[in-house]
């Protein structure tokens, strides 16, 4: 199998913590120009494309501004930074767990992206720890849903990520999560939930669908009082939204969940009332790097369980934490 070349290093640094946009000019296209190519592959326009070109912040790996004529070359690389966003600020910190000289495991909290992506750029997880950390290098090994708290683990170096990533792909990390949910007195529990899960692109809510299971959890109950229960669930597999899915099934959705049993819209910007009570809450695996056996535990809490009036009563016209919300335990930490 022909190995795919890797891309050069990018001549322009990081802004705030976010890479710059890097283009490869595909093979087969029948563009004259670079600039043809990006104004028909980025929805831009040509307008915003011819600036940027003029104003010099299209470079190529060089670090040399690309000239509104140049000619199309099939793989060549051209790189820019994009026009971030106005973005409100997720006003609760990402606690550092664990770093070392290979990884770095934060504990992420609610309404905070992982990584850049749509609309969330510069207030993710990646880029805020880049930016308080003085790694640039820094990258995720892997994901949690913006709505979703707890353990996230990233790489320091390059190189080294793919081990890291193989881990998860392989399923060798143990993860267990914490949800708050109603309690059913007539749901049997313990039990390992198997469905097929599907999610279609521009859909918000992946669904079950008849066919070979994809999706396995274990759900387990510790805990229930006055019609509330903590449950502590451990997936199986990795398919996107398996817990809301598998515990709205069970007829158990989390609070806070704006998808499950139905979409009620998403979580807008700026609207940190009734977080969603799911937390990532351990992560276990034997370093592929050092050997070393690790096991983290979040030490937030979720707030519907410890202080239910205080998460429902995140209220306020400007949809932001009243002045009672604002404490370490309200926020959904120690």
């Amino acid at each position: 199998m022909r190995r795919r070349t890797p891309a050069p290093p990018s001549p322009l640094p990081q802004r705030d913590g976010v890479d710059p946009v890097r283009v490869r000019l595909p093979a087969g296209d029948a563009w004259t120009t670079v600039r043809d190519h990006l104004v028909a592959r980025l929805a831009a326009g040509a307008e915003v494309i011819d600036t940027m070109l003029d104003e010099g912040r299209v470079v190529d790996v060089t670090g040399r501004p690309v000239p509104r004529d140049m000619a199309y070359v099939p793989g060549m690389f051209v790189w820019f930074h994009r026009e971030l966003p106005a973005e409100e600020r997720v006003p609760f910190a990402v606690e550092v767990v664990y770093r070392d000289e290979h990884l770095v495991v934060a504990d992420k909290p609610h309404f905070l992206a992982t990584t850049p992506r749509g609309s969330h750029v510069t207030e993710t997880a990646l880029a805020r720890l880049r930016r308080e950390l003085g790694l640039p290098t820094l990258g995720a090994a892997h994901r949690l849903d913006r709505l979703t708290a707890g353990l996230v683990l990233f790489t320091v170096r390059p190189e080294e990520r793919g081990a890291y990533q193989t881990l998860f792909r392989d399923r060798r990390v143990g993860k267990e999560y914490e949800a708050v949910a109603p309690y059913d007195p007539a749901l049997d529990l313990p039990r390992t939930v198997r469905s097929r899960i599907v999610k279609e692109r521009g859909v918000l809510a992946a669904r079950e669908v008849e066919g070979e299971p994809n999706a396995v959890s274990r759900v387990e109950l510790l805990d229930h009082r006055n019609g509330r229960a903590r449950y502590r669930l451990v997936p199986r597999t990795g398919q996107t939204h398996q817990l809301r899915v598998h515990m709205s099934a069970l007829g158990v959705p989390i609070l806070g969940d704006p998808l499950y049993p139905e979409v009620t819209g998403p979580v807008a910007d700026g609207d940190f009332r009734r977080p969603l009570q799911l937390l990532a809450r351990v992560l276990e695996f034997t370093d592929p790097i050092t050997g070393r056996e690790h096991r983290f535990v979040s030490s937030r809490v979720l707030t519907a369980w410890s202080s239910y009036e205080n998460w429902a009563g995140w209220t306020g016209r400007s949809g932001r934490l009243s002045p009672r919300a604002t404490s370490a335990e309200d926020a959904g930490t120690h």
